[in-house]
């Protein structure tokens, strides 16, 4: 009882103390109360900062991959400032090599190269006369056969051996076209252009025409045949029922088809409803930029590279020839990814919108291709897509292996690059050829990759094919045809002479 009164006496004594002035919370100002405080609970060393297993992340047995974006943003980083010190220290060993009077071109080769682009067009019309007659016959046996006197044994025989026999003729008669058209070019280019480049032009050029002279042909004898054979299991796909055989046999459809971008001959493409001119305008800029961009790219380091090769090459010291294939690769790489996107993005994206050609698949992500073989399935669609449908389609259709027709793409596919290499640098080596058919041991030897579980294999056959591309294919190719022009016009060959 003592205790409690004692209590009570200190607490009035502390009231007395505050004096008339103090006051409570209550009777402050709302903007003069004191913040009420919160009390942070006491840290304790216990905390479990391993609460349950967990893996690293660059491990297998992690559940989320990790993302790898740093990792890309530093190897961009490193490849642009490795190249701009390849950049200046070029400008400081050589200065400005770009010159535009300085190319050895001739006022001949112009005006070949407009002569035999104005000439090789011509094929195509041939090739629509040959079509024409062949047209004419097909109408004239099909009605011979709806006569009223018809015997379906005696005259579908001799209909058969008719149609056999006017096929041959007019297989000779495109194959002669084709050829001559092919021929004419490869004989003015090879002897006659002397500049690589325009040689270049008109070669591929002519290339592209005869191909699209053997499309026309096959495709048109195969609708031939379904027109006289309209019970046949040959079954047309239904986008050609919009212009059957023979009305397809028309020049507009046929000049349609000369400057469409594809290389397959169809009576009927799908197409585009009208013409962005805004879209074309981006893709010719595009196209142009990055045209100059290899021009300059080529002039300014390639040609150096290449120059400062060809006593290596002569002398054949191979630690040097590898240490100038490693260091070609990167420029080489560059200029053919600019080309490759100024042609199939660019330039066929361009056309394709001018002609309102509607399938502008002209190449997959062939940049992730894990084996050899999925590169070129992917990379050049309209190339891929005749070598399947002229070729390989129909040596396995007549009973032939997969292989062997496989084999027979890449012979057919390696005497085009020579003549596309070979022809206008005048030097038929072999090696674009031999570099077509190693591909085949390459496509072999990748595609168990392809079909593994997981992602390892295809990370080991995509390294396979960027190794074999970057290192091994464009740059030894660049080094070995332009060691030969150098042999036979430029200074190996006045060292040799001197």
């Amino acid at each position: 009882m003592a205790d409690l009164t004692a209590l009570q006496s200190i607490r009035g004594l502390e009231n007395d103390t505050a004096g008339p002035s103090a006051t409570t919370t209550k009777d402050l100002p709302n903007e003069q109360a004191p913040a009420k405080s919160k009390t942070q609970p006491k840290y304790t060393h216990v905390a479990a900062v391993h609460p349950r297993q967990r893996t690293s992340c660059l491990s297998h047995d992690s559940e989320q991959s990790p993302s790898f974006l740093g990792f890309r943003n530093l190897m961009v980083i490193v490849l642009v400032v490795m190249n701009l010190r390849l950049v200046v220290e070029n400008f400081m060993k050589y200065g400005v090599l770009i010159c535009i009077r300085c190319h050895d071109y001739r006022r001949i080769d112009v005006l070949l190269s407009t002569v035999l682009y104005a000439l090789v067009p011509c094929h195509l019309f041939v090739a629509y006369i040959i079509e024409l007659g062949a047209a004419q016959h097909a109408k004239g046996a099909l009605g011979r056969l709806k006569r009223s006197d018809y015997h379906p044994n005696d005259d579908l025989f001799q209909e058969s051996r008719s149609f056999q026999a006017t096929w041959s003729t007019i297989a000779w008669a495109h194959g002669i076209n084709a050829t001559f058209c092919l021929l004419v070019t490869t004989y003015v280019v090879y002897y006659h252009i002397h500049h690589p480049m325009i040689g270049s032009i008109c070669q591929v050029h002519a290339i592209v025409v005869w191909l699209k002279i053997c499309s026309y042909a096959f495709t048109n004898r195969d609708l031939r045949h379904a027109y006289l054979n309209p019970s046949s299991a040959t079954a047309l796909p239904g986008l050609y029922s919009q212009c059957p055989y023979p009305r397809n046999v028309t020049i507009s459809n046929l000049a349609y088809f000369w400057w469409a971008p594809t290389l397959v001959y169809q009576p009927v493409y799908p197409r585009s409803p009208s013409i962005r001119w805004s879209f074309v305008a981006k893709r010719l800029a595009e196209c142009f930029a990055l045209s100059m961009f290899i021009w300059l790219a080529s002039a300014q380091y390639a040609a150096p590279v290449l120059r400062n090769s060809l006593d290596k090459i002569k002398t054949l010291d191979v630690a040097s020839i590898i240490e100038r294939l490693m260091k070609l690769s990167t420029i080489s790489l560059i200029i053919w990814l600019a080309g490759f996107f100024a042609i199939f993005q660019s330039a066929l994206n361009a056309l394709a919108e001018i002609m309102h050609f509607g399938d502008r698949e002209f190449y997959t992500d062939w940049w992730n291709s894990p084996s050899v073989g999925n590169y070129w399935r992917t990379w050049n669609k309209p190339v891929y897509h005749f070598m399947r449908r002229h070729i390989y389609s129909p040596l396995v259709g007549r009973g032939y292996s997969s292989r062997f027709a496989s084999t027979m793409v890449f012979l057919f596919s390696g005497l085009l690059h020579e003549l596309l290499v070979g022809i206008p640098t005048h030097n038929i080596i072999g090696v674009a050829f031999i570099g077509m058919m190693v591909q085949l041991p390459m496509i072999s030897l990748t595609a168990p990759l392809e079909k593994m579980q997981g992602i390892n294999g295809r990370v080991i056959g995509n390294c396979i094919f960027w190794i074999s591309f970057c290192l091994v294919g464009q740059p030894l190719a660049a080094l070995m045809y332009f060691f030969a022009w150098q042999a036979k016009y430029g200074s190996v060959s006045r060292l040799e002479k001197g």
